[in-house]
């Protein structure tokens, strides 16, 4: 017997009925609406003007043009919307009204002032707004459509991409599926066109990047060169989204900015369970949503997917120029944007990257090696992590380790954990030596004992790379701030020689995480240094105004 979908199980909480009194409390924040019968209230890909509390009639909301397939119904004293309505963004489903309504319609900047000013109230809205996405993300609904081979690396990449921001999507193979194939002869797809993305919008999109996809879907947008931030955070990771939450929720203005997506290095955790708070674990997406989710209700501004290129510092304020050509301004700059992941020492890896050798285990890559046999290089927490997820998925799990053992580089919960799987088999002082395919398809990987120097070859097609990153810090190289001869950027976390706490030796340009030189290498000790340098911003920033006022007074 299938589970229930949330949508079924949480219906209460997905769509909470509003008392009069509650309904009048929310009035003062929005501005009166009303629509006819059959009016077309929201339309998928487009943007809508925020979140609508309905006073009469009702709202019917459906997949993209999918009228006879209802999602949920609002009547009077519920509210229309989810997660896209707190920032901006698009609708992902339609919304047609099936009688007249009246109703009362709350824009973004409006409905964040609601969640402060309003916190029982706010509380209960922005859980029926993470629930109703999860509930999309649940069913694939909303979203675009990616027509592609599964095994694909472009299809993975969107894939990913779009799994990691919780953008739901489809994806459709066309040697399975018959709608797949109409799709490519109503549009005229060519095979080296694939994988092609149909948007809500109706925008056709062969292979684009994440950047492209992203515009497209409303998740992207341009910034304006004008505005002067008091803050702009480089990297979304568990640093970064410490500082955009506790930054904003003191009145800071903040911008995120990410190349990828949120969530970092530990957004690809299959499993997080010795973060404080979570005694039966959380997955790394789930976290980290939460994070992301929290600093938008505090008014912090994303940019994701957007590449920081450089960092030039001097005038009145700092400037970051983003690979597509826009520049963004600020008083102050943290430096968040954590690791880049290692690559292994083989001559063609490339050939496999993105389709066969991967660097994070979801469920996407999970779906592709089902049954199979999977190796794993990697003896950390996240290599644990992984190994425990596939375990549950793959036929068997070969765990390739230089080290001695585990013991030395992974906590004990994980090492206890891995030793009681009979699917994972731990291969010490081992590494691999060679990857053996054609046309880009991995057929087997062959691995190396160290010490015996005994070799091995399996028949596998999925190879996973947990081996440690490297700081991210090349968009620094001409900033003249110091790294050190390891690639981490040198702020200590204490005020020494007359710099701020994790202050660099450019004043106002400020590191934290992973990225930083010395930092613990876990989840909690970014967060906490994210939370710590938002009191060293208020003290620069103050600093700073002082001078300014002083210069002027004295002009």
């Amino acid at each position: 017997m299938s589970q229930p979908s949330i949508i079924e199980s949480r219906r209460d909480q997905i769509s909470p009925v509003l008392a009069p009194r509650e309904i009048e409390r929310l009035k003062r924040f929005g501005e009166p609406r009303s629509y006819r019968t059959g009016e077309r209230v929201v339309l998928a890909g487009k943007p809508t003007e925020g979140l609508m509390l309905i006073l009469s009639g009702h709202m019917c909301m459906t997949p993209h043009n999918a009228p006879d397939a209802p999602i949920v119904t609002h009547g009077p004293g519920e509210f229309q919307g989810e997660l896209a309505q707190l920032s901006g963004r698009p609708s992902l489903v339609d919304g047609t009204a099936e009688d007249d309504i009246e109703g009362i319609v709350i824009p973004p900047p409006r409905l964040r002032d609601l969640m402060i000013e309003e916190a029982e109230l706010g509380e209960r809205i922005m859980r029926a707004l993470i629930l109703r996405r999860i509930g999309l993300l649940e069913k694939n609904v909303g979203g675009p459509i990616i027509i592609g081979a599964a095994e694909d690396r472009d299809v993975l990449r969107l894939e990913n991409f779009l799994r990691r921001n919780g953008h739901p999507h489809k994806t459709l193979d066309p040697d399975a599926d018959s709608c797949a194939r109409t799709l490519i002869d109503r549009f005229h797809i060519e095979p080296g066109e694939l994988p092609t993305v149909l948007c809500p919008n109706g925008s056709l999109l062969r292979n684009p990047t994440e950047n492209q996809l992203a515009r497209c879907l409303g998740l992207a947008r341009t910034i304006d060169a004008e505005t002067i931030y008091d803050v702009v955070v480089v990297g979304a990771g568990p640093a970064g989204l410490a500082t955009a939450v506790y930054a904003t929720s003191e009145g800071l203005s903040v911008l995120v900015l990410d190349c990828r997506a949120f969530g970092g290095q530990a957004g690809a955790s299959a499993r997080i369970e010795n973060y404080l708070g979570f005694p039966t674990g959380i997955t790394g997406i789930a976290l980290m949503a939460r994070a992301y989710n929290q600093a938008q209700k505090f008014g912090a501004e994303m940019g994701i997917p957007e590449e920081v290129q450089n960092l030039a510092c001097g005038g009145d304020s700092f400037r970051l120029r983003l690979k597509g050509g826009d520049t963004v301004r600020s008083r102050a700059i943290v430096v968040a944007s954590g690791a880049e992941y290692r690559k292994l020492d083989v001559s063609n890896l490339a050939e496999y990257e993105g389709s066969h050798v991967h660097y994070w285990a979801s469920p996407i890559e999970a779906r592709l090696c089902g049954g199979e046999e999977v190796a794993l290089v990697g003896a950390g927490n996240s290599a644990g992590q992984a190994a425990v997820y596939l375990a549950s998925q793959a036929r068997k799990v070969w765990m390739i380790v230089r080290g001695k053992g585990l013991d030395a580089t992974m906590s004990r919960y994980l090492c206890d954990r891995i030793a009681a799987q009979p699917n994972i088999e731990v291969l010490t002082e081992t590494e691999v030596i060679a990857l053996d395919g054609a046309d880009g398809t991995l057929d087997a990987v062959r691995w190396k004992n160290r010490v015996t120097g005994e070799e091995m070859t399996r028949p596998i097609r999925h190879l996973f790379l947990f081996i440690g990153a490297a700081p991210n810090t090349r968009w620094l190289a001409e900033s003249g701030i110091h790294i050190d001869p390891k690639g981490f950027v040198c702020a200590e976390p204490f005020d020494g020689n007359g710099r701020l706490p994790f202050q660099t030796n450019r004043q106002g340009v400020f590191a934290v995480g992973d990225v930083r030189a010395g930092s613990i290498k876990r989840v909690a000790a970014a967060v906490g240094e994210g939370a710590q340098v938002v009191a060293t911003l208020h003290t620069f920033l103050a600093k700073r105004a002082a001078d300014v006022a002083t210069l002027m007074a004295a002009g």
